[in-house]
């Protein structure tokens, strides 16, 4: 199929909202972009842009259900929402839009989906994971950073701020707030998965994160057999993309296209 640059797709009775930038997957290597708990298509930004033009590659960014202009999901969110993305939904995604080969690119939330598809699934079409402040495990400091953005939320114009980007906020939030807070969520662990991921690995980290520690680098340092570089922002938190962007740019563009040469070889336009 040939998608055109923006609109919704259908999977698993859910629409969609995405933006693909660049060649069709079905043509050329793409970057998938995976959002944060919070995020959606639209609050990356530029960044999607930018990407595109510093690697040649296509990128697709599309909003989960609950987020963005996509369709709302039933709350309260089941517990392992992120495995059922990584493992149901992503892949109908990327049999959808034709990926044929390319990097999932994830960030926070998103960063652990990748991270479960990447090592639940093997699937062969993906080169490379690119992991922004991911979580692996469940940290003392992400739940007392979540539990104030909640008296925020309630409290301030964040709620205002964030429905310029949600057809539905309260869904939104909501759906990713409740689950993080809820007292048996303590007990999520994907760090299992790590061990099964078959492609190099980056992760970028910013020094002054309010939502991990480098405990989360230091699992897939003792977990992955595959290679893992680590990069370190100076003064970003959660999100080095928005924080540091030329730093993380620069980063993800010569991780990927390390990864471009050695599978498309000298063939391609840019390697």
């Amino acid at each position: 199929m040939s998608l055109p640059p923006s609109g919704h797709l259908r999977i698993d009775e859910q629409d969609l909202e995405y933006r693909l930038i660049g060649p069709q997957p079905s043509q050329a290597p793409t970057i998938v972009m995976l959002h944060e708990g919070l995020g959606s298509a639209a609050l990356w930004g530029d960044f999607p842009d930018r990407l595109q033009t510093a690697t040649g590659m296509g990128v697709f960014v599309y909003s989960r259900a609950g987020y963005g202009a996509s369709s709302p999901v039933t709350l309260p969110r089941p517990l392992d929402y992120m495995s059922r993305e990584a493992l149901e939904v992503l892949p109908a995604l990327l049999d959808r839009i034709g990926f044929t080969r390319g990097v999932l690119l994830g960030h926070s939330d998103g960063a652990s989906i990748a991270a479960i598809h990447a090592g639940g699934t093997g699937d062969r079409r993906v080169r490379g994971v690119v992991l922004i402040a991911p979580h692996f495990v469940v940290e003392d400091v992400s739940v007392a950073s979540i539990a104030e953005i909640r008296k925020t939320y309630e409290t301030t114009e964040l709620r205002a701020k964030l429905s310029r980007w949600h057809r539905n906020v309260d869904n939104a939030f909501y759906g990713w707030n409740d689950a993080w807070l809820d007292p048996a969520f303590r007990r999520w662990d994907i760090s299992d998965y790590l061990a099964y991921i078959r492609v190099p690995v980056i992760i970028l980290q910013g020094a002054n994160d309010q939502y991990g520690t480098i405990r989360q680098v230091e699992i897939a340092r003792e977990e992955c057999y595959c290679p893992v570089d680590v990069t370190i922002i100076p003064g970003a938190g959660h999100s080095p993309h928005r924080e540091a962007a030329k730093l993380t740019l620069a980063t993800i563009t010569d991780f990927v296209m390390r990864i471009l040469t050695v599978h498309e070889g000298a063939e391609h336009p840019i390697a």
